[in-house]
């Protein structure tokens, strides 16, 4: 059997805002199996899809506290989609529990903000409160414990992102790695058109959501891009169609998102982690 994702430590998959864990309808798609027939051990976040940034490092902090506890090991790897990063940073530097974490790596995370939430947030403040009042129930529905789309949408603020990055350093001990990836155009994924398209006007190339800019941290991996004309959108990235992006294979390139991940895995086990 293909064991090249048999990690030392436990995978612990922490997912980003407005979703939530759960066995159907995953939010990592066919991720986490492709992970496992290759012999890694796979954990979720199961934190708030909108709650704020401590509030769900936090239940971060007892789901990794958990995980220990379950498989006797020491740390884990922790991959983090989205706002999902900054949580984990949280988790990592402000509640201390860098001790327990082997690596950290971030995919398409707001570590900078965005200047097109910037400017959505001078919309009148009513409008803005309004707005996460409803986003608010709804993740009430999807069983959130504290939701708080307020200070969800606030984080995502350059200003309140620079703040974060300040009072938020990276552990020494830890290996961190950010990713980013793009789409092509705003026709290449039909969920994320108007927001690709607008972001793309205030802060040029992005995956539909988020710039390269935003997703660069520690040892930054580069815009990873797929073997078609399509590009990665924020929603690919996870793997919200499950299915391929393309039959078509190019060297440097993803064909499938799953291959990205199993390759990312393959490298932290090489890593020793």
């Amino acid at each position: 059997m293909n064991r090249i994702c048999e990690t030392r430590y436990p995978l612990f998959l922490v997912h980003g805002l407005g979703f939530r864990d759960r066995k159907r309808l995953g939010y990592w798609g066919r991720i986490p199996k492709a992970l496992e027939q290759r012999g890694a051990a796979v954990f979720f976040g199961g934190q708030d899809g909108g709650g704020s940034v401590e509030g769900n490092a936090a239940q971060l902090k007892e789901r990794l506290e958990e995980i220990l506890t379950e498989t006797g090991c020491s740390k884990v790897n922790i991959i983090a989609h989205s706002k999902g990063g900054l949580e984990a940073r949280s988790l990592i530097s402000t509640l201390g529990m860098g001790e327990h974490v082997a690596s950290l790596t971030t995919i398409s995370t707001p570590h900078h903000g965005s200047q097109t939430v910037d400017r959505l947030l001078r919309l009148p403040a009513f409008l803005v409160r309004a707005c996460a009042s409803l986003c608010n129930v709804s993740f009430r529905l999807m069983g959130d414990k504290a939701p708080d789309a307020l200070a969800a949408f606030h984080m995502l603020s350059t200003g309140a992102a620079g703040e974060f990055n300040q009072r938020t350093p990276d552990v020494p001990g830890v290996y961190y790695q950010s990713y980013a990836f793009v789409l092509s155009h705003s026709r290449s994924d039909m969920l994320l058109f108007l927001p690709h398209l607008v972001v793309n006007w205030v802060e040029g190339e992005n995956d539909g959501l988020l710039t390269p800019a935003s997703a660069r941290w520690t040892n930054f991996r580069g815009v990873v891009r797929s073997a078609s004309g399509r590009g990665i959108s924020h929603c690919d990235q996870v793997d919200l169609r499950r299915r391929r992006l393309t039959k078509k294979r190019v060297e440097g390139r993803v064909s499938d998102v799953t291959e990205f991940y199993v390759s990312l895995v393959a490298e932290l086990k090489e890593k020793g982690f």
